[in-house]
């Protein structure tokens, strides 16, 4: 695409691109944030209506076999990409969906079919790990419990819930930096740390959508109100949204016309 040309100089431009990006929530800058939500309860469902409607049932992008596959794959995804996991992935759980055939595969062999993700080394010594202490402690199996998934090498708060919202089938919320600028920038769950916008977001989200809640906010997060640029004009929730960062439209986007009708035909049936 052109750009067009502009008067400022090299050095000014370069000082308001930096202001615009520090002006995006992030779990490193999340600038100033909100004492409560922007939105009542009834918009708050009426939002998750929406989603829901899109996309009945939201799908993880990690691929997986079982727990232990799933649990592996979400320590790899790590500051790095769900496709690049995936990538990486394929051949090894073919030969390794277990922990005990993980240890058997040793640290040396996990490297080499790791190396293509980020922080390769620590993640594959991790995952040695933590799979020795499935074995030792769970006899093999993924444990169906928050506290004792934290205690596994490699695995936090976030790795934890995605398993468990995953596998298991709990109604738990996995912060990642999608979901923490998405809650601060519309509003929806304001915090200063990934765990106030998870504890905020099981405040509003209704009862009945809080199994995919973390499903649907991320990846609004990943592929529609993205960092750089929210793209409104694709947004199921645009008229809906109360984000000053909002782009203004002489009429509202046809997704959320089409998507607010289709809950408006249900409703009256």
């Amino acid at each position: 695409m052109t750009q067009a040309k502009s008067s400022i100089s090299g050095k000014g431009a370069g000082r308001s691109t930096r202001s615009s990006r520090s002006r995006t929530p992030s779990v490193d800058n999340p600038g100033k944030v909100l004492k409560r939500s922007r939105y009542s309860k009834a918009e708050t469902y009426a939002i998750f209506q929406r989603f829901h409607a899109d996309n009945p049932e939201p799908k993880g992008e990690l691929n997986y076999v079982n727990a232990f596959t799933l649990l592996v794959a979400v320590v790899l995804s790590a500051q790095a990409t769900d496709v690049g996991v995936n990538r990486a992935t394929r051949h090894l759980f073919q030969i390794a969906d277990t922990p005990e055939k993980m240890v058997a595969l040793g640290e040396d062999r996990l490297r080499e079919e790791i190396r293509t993700i980020g922080l390769y080394k620590t993640k594959a010594r991790n995952v040695i790990l933590l799979s020795q202490q499935l074995i030792r402690d769970h006899g093999g199996e993924v444990p169906d419990d928050r506290e004792a998934l934290e205690k596994l090498p490699g695995v936090g708060r976030k790795t934890a819930n995605v398993v468990l919202n995953i596998y298991f089938g709990h109604p738990t919320i996995a912060v990642d930096t999608h979901l923490f600028r998405l809650g601060n920038r519309i509003g929806i769950a304001p915090g200063k740390t990934p765990l106030e916008v998870e504890k905020a977001l099981e405040k509003v989200v209704p009862p009945e959508f809080a199994l995919h809640a973390h499903h649907w906010l991320i990846l609004h997060g990943r592929y529609i109100c993205k960092a750089r640029k929210p793209e409104c004009r694709r947004c199921v929730i645009y008229d809906l949204c109360k984000s000053p960062e909002k782009e203004k439209f002489d009429a509202i986007p046809e997704i959320a016309l089409r998507t607010k009708a289709l809950i408006d035909k249900d409703t009256a049936a």
